[in-house]
């Protein structure tokens, strides 16, 4: 991703950046009409020195949803899932690799959220790993290829206090930078522009809330630290106090100039004063906090960022939003807007059941913000009271950029956060919205009027209908496409169920306008939104009942789906 100072040289300089013709052919080929007219005005804009309109529309704040590797959890840091790469066909597994080399089950269920990997722009995967019974984690990196294990890189990172495991959530910073004078005077004088030079660097969680990083990341060696987002001195000299008291609570989160942004718990005093909240590193190791409380109004019940919560960032990444709770396991808890350099609160709402009463934010759950790309926040909760009232699915709670208005909700939220699916991927789609979301849409077994068939979902978030499922009147999200699971999960009383689809997050091809998604079943589906039929499948395992896991599509179009502690790489 190009740095500020890049784009306003090119900007103040009547030339477009050589980023702008990239996106603007991508964004040709599968962005809707409302997008693509904020790119045109930007290339507008730039070649008549209109500077003050970039502000408004420009094209390289798009970039990180739609044209970069697989970063971390969602794809990018909007949590959008749109893949830039096609996937591809679901023929065979290529190679698989344990992500818990001592998995614990309950019951014969695994309550485990296992962490997202990480695709580099040469096809480097990262797979975060869990190595003990209760606790510690490494990194694995392979060649998406061929599965040959590259590096390890070694944590000393300890989970937070938890009910089901959390997952160990690394990520992937991308940004471009290169020399700026050279690439504009080619362009000037019509020559070929000198490509701009890809930045990588892994973040990944250590001990005390502290983050490690690597560069350099397709090499088995590279430049790599440690740093303390409340100062490298202070940890140094206090390094036994800080680990026993302070872990990161989230998945990583990164921008496109390096920065990285989590949550954290403090327990009991530490020489830094911490108390849990949010933090910040800059690619330079300059760490900023504050707390979760002060983003509440002062609300006493407020104690943390909500576990496993991944910050999102809005599209001009000017705002980091996250949720704020009371670390129950049932509990409640608000949505905010910070800035995103100083994290300032800029806006704060309660998390709400559309029925009437606070939502349940629950500590077991791992969904996270969703920016849209008109900017509209979505997140996920459960209802209230829980876990029936709604047959345990939740809401998909919908917002305005600025969290001052509150709009139509989806029909599911439990442990899920939406994909983004441009409307132009829906054949059969008629209304006016630029994008639709994707969304589990299970109707658990025995939970209120719950019958076990359970669903996927997209869903129109400016269309309406009648929540179906709530015995009062609540408007929701219009269906635009729903599909069943395929296999039976016979239970007494309940002859149409079928197996748990079991993702946090789907990933998006809109190459081939289709989603990929896991099921309990052990098989990983394709759901092409042409015919609203799965065109293919590959089985990973028998199948078993598991906390939702993410799907990733790597950079050669490879596949990666977790299934009972285990890593598939599907594809040709």
């Amino acid at each position: 991703m190009a740095d500020l100072d890049e784009v306003r040289f090119f900007f103040a300089n009547g030339d477009l950046p050589p980023l702008c013709d990239r996106h603007l052919f991508f964004h040709r080929r599968h962005v809707t009409e409302p997008i693509a007219s904020r790119i045109r005005c930007v290339k507008t804009a730039v070649m008549t020195s209109l500077v003050p309109l970039i502000l408004l529309c420009p094209c390289w704040l798009f970039a990180q949803a739609f044209d970069l590797p697989w970063a971390g959890y969602g794809h990018d840091a909007q949590h959008t899932a749109i893949s830039a790469t096609a996937a591809q066909g679901l023929n065979g597994i290529h190679w698989s690799t344990p992500v818990d080399l001592n998995p614990q089950t309950t019951g014969g269920d695994l309550y485990i959220h296992y962490g997202s990997a990480a695709v580099t722009a040469g096809n480097t995967v990262f797979v975060p790993v869990k190595t003990g019974a209760t606790d510690g984690f490494e990194v694995q990196a392979f060649s998406g290829g061929s599965g040959a294990l590259l590096y390890t890189l070694r944590t000393d990172y300890a989970l937070p206090p938890h009910y089901w495991t959390p997952p160990y959530g690394l990520a992937l910073s991308v940004r471009l930078a290169g020399a700026l004078p050279e690439r504009a005077a080619a362009l000037r004088s019509r020559m070929p522009v000198p490509g701009p030079k890809l930045v990588e660097r892994l973040y990944y969680p250590g001990a005390g809330g502290t983050v490690y990083y690597r560069d350099d990341v397709d090499s088995p060696t590279g430049p790599s630290g440690q740093i303390a987002f409340y100062g490298n001195g202070l940890y140094a000299a206090n390094q036994a106090v800080f680990n026993g008291a302070v872990q990161i609570s989230t998945p990583l989160t990164t921008d496109n100039l390096g920065n990285v942004f989590f949550g954290f718990i403090a327990q009991g005093s530490n020489p830094a004063n911490l108390v849990s909240g949010i933090a910040r590193i800059s690619r330079d190791g300059t760490g900023s906090w504050i707390s979760a409380r002060s983003f509440s109004a002062g609300d006493n019940a407020i104690t943390q960022v909500a576990a496993n919560c991944a910050p999102a960032l809005s599209n001009d990444q000017s705002t980091l939003y996250f949720a704020v709770s009371t670390g129950a396991e049932f509990g409640t808890g608000y949505l905010v807007a910070a800035d995103s350099v100083t994290l300032t609160p800029k806006a704060h709402l309660e998390l709400m059941d559309p029925r009437g009463g606070l939502a349940t934010v629950s500590s077991d759950s791992s969904a996270s913000p969703m920016v849209g790309p008109d900017g509209d926040v979505y997140f996920g909760v459960l209802e209230t009271p829980c876990c029936s009232s709604h047959n345990g699915r939740g809401w998909l709670l919908h917002f305005d950029a600025a969290l001052t208005e509150t709009k139509t909700p989806g029909s599911f939220g439990w442990d899920d956060t939406a994909s983004v699916v441009w409307s132009s991927l829906v054949p059969s789609y008629t209304g006016s919205s630029p994008y639709l979301v994707l969304t589990k849409y299970n109707n658990y077994a025995g939970a209120g009027s719950g019958n076990g068939v359970n669903q996927l979902a997209v869903l129109d978030p400016n269309g309406q209908q009648r929540d179906e499922y709530s015995s009062s009147p609540v408007t929701v999200m219009k269906e635009v496409l729903t599909i069943a699971g395929v296999t039976p999960d016979l239970q007494n009383g309940f002859p149409n169920a079928v197996r748990e689809w079991c993702i946090n997050t789907a990933a998006i091809d809109p190459v081939s306008k289709s989603a990929l998604v896991n099921s309990e079943d052990g098989v990983l589906y394709r759901w092409d939104f042409a015919t609203n039929t799965f065109t293919q499948r590959v089985r990973l395992t028998s199948g078993l009942g598991e906390a939702y896991t993410p799907t990733v599509i790597a950079t050669d179009g490879t596949v990666f789906a977790i299934n009972d502690a285990v890593l598939f790489a599907v594809g040709l």
